[in-house]
């Protein structure tokens, strides 16, 4: 039998930093892996002022949802942009209805505890820049980019079923 695990929020160490350009800055807590979460995956992601962590996007298969723990921000979603401030809870459905972005808007720090699905395969499309990205093979716990089958590209540059199957 597997026992529930506590782990608190205040004291989540050893985050992994991303960054790219002059948009995107995010710290992310890793939760799942210390309480042994196996379909569900969790982080807390921190947010500098003007930055972002993703750019808009939306899944075609894990749902997701956001609670905003400290920080005012502005959520980017098909209804436009909306703000977000502490308690506010935020959920993505799979498919372009569930579309989002969230940026820190405020002069402080942003944090939010990120929870989704963790099915897989997952397609991932970024309609500002007609890309898409297919992962499969992520290990429990994983980052997209720790998959066993990671590709992004434009959808202009799809090719027919059959091309190069003479």
């Amino acid at each position: 039998m597997i026992k529930p695990r506590v782990t608190n929020v205040h004291e989540l160490t050893e985050p992994m930093d991303r960054s790219h350009g002059a948009n995107y800055g995010s710290r992310h807590f890793p939760i799942a892996p210390s309480v042994g979460a196996r379909k569900l995956g969790y982080n807390v992601t921190e947010l500098a002022p003007g930055k972002t962590a993703f750019p808009y996007h939306f899944h075609h298969v894990n749902e997701e949802l956001f609670l905003v723990l400290e920080g005012i921000g502005t959520l980017r979603s098909p209804d436009g942009r909306q703000p977000l401030r502490a308690g506010d809870l935020v959920c993505c459905p799979p498919g372009p209805e569930g579309a989002h972005q969230i940026l820190n808007t405020g002069t402080g720090r942003l944090r939010y505890l990120a929870l989704s699905t963790v099915e897989d395969p997952e397609v991932v499309e970024y309609p500002d820049r007609g890309k898409y990205g297919v992962i499969a093979g992520r290990p429990p716990g994983g980052r997209p980019w720790d998959a066993a089958f990671t590709v992004f590209a434009y959808k202009k540059d799809g090719v027919d079923y059959w091309d190069g199957e003479d």
